[in-house]
């Protein structure tokens, strides 16, 4: 089984890796007793988020989520970065394929399929539903200082 393995950290900082996203598979996420998930890994308590949850999720071809969910206080945020599937919210089907977003409220009855030939591959951000206050870049500060490479 594969595990999340430190880069570096700091102060401000923190820094993982969860290898190569071909090697994706390897991760399994035990979600409770008898209830594993193989190709699923969190990131945000290895970074020590306080703001958002991250996690990858690789989909076999033909597989797909075996329950709904939802959430008590977060939304989610799904990006696909390869191959094709379906996504169910609230009994409404669409397709997905890489380069899709999809952002689900926390009430948003959720699940996904591979419904293609090849692996279905997902970045999941979630945060809580209404914290962000600024958008893009309106949040950033720039800075005077000198970039030290």
């Amino acid at each position: 089984m594969k595990k999340v393995e430190k880069i570096s950290a700091a102060e401000n900082y923190a820094a993982v890796t969860i290898g190569n996203f071909d090697q994706l598979s390897e991760h399994l996420f035990v979600l409770a007793p008898g209830i594993e998930i193989p190709g699923k890994v969190f990131v945000g308590e290895s970074v020590q988020s306080t703001g958002t949850e991250v996690s990858f999720t690789v989909v076999p071809a033909g597989a797909g989520g075996d329950f709904l969910h939802t959430h008590k206080t977060n939304e989610e945020l799904y990006i696909v970065l390869k191959g094709s599937g379906e996504f169910q919210v609230d009994g409404n089907h669409f397709p997905i394929s890489e380069g899709s977003v999809v952002r689900i409220s926390p009430d948003g009855k959720r699940a996904w399929k591979n419904t293609g030939n090849t692996p279905l591959t997902m970045i999941c951000i979630q945060s809580k539903n209404g914290s962000l206050k600024d958008l893009g870049v309106t949040d950033g500060v720039m800075l005077k200082e000198k970039i030290n490479w």
